[in-house]
């Protein structure tokens, strides 16, 4: 399944209570989603679904998740500018 990042945003608004409006946590407790690679999003729900990550927060919000949703979530966050970059190398 292909994610839409339309949905996505819209099925992302409970998210926003840790995560941020646009995917960027103002605090280090919750981690920042903006830019990050759609299949980590996506694996990182699949494991909070099956019990591999262990967060009883997030292993709630994931578990009722279909994979359409968890396809459109990964679709939109992964599509939003983040802060996160890499350092230039030093030669």
């Amino acid at each position: 399944a292909e994610g839409s990042i339309e949905a996505g945003k819209q099925k992302s608004q409970v998210c926003a209570a840790c995560h941020g409006a646009n995917g960027i946590s103002t605090s280090s407790q919750f981690p920042i989603l903006a830019g990050q690679y759609p299949d980590y999003i996506a694996r990182a729900l699949h494991e909070y679904q099956k019990g591999d990550r262990k967060n009883p927060i997030m292993a709630g919000m994931a578990k009722p998740l279909s994979e359409q949703d968890i396809e459109d979530l990964a679709a939109y966050f992964s599509s939003l500018p983040g802060p996160l970059h890499m350092l230039p190398i030093k030669r």
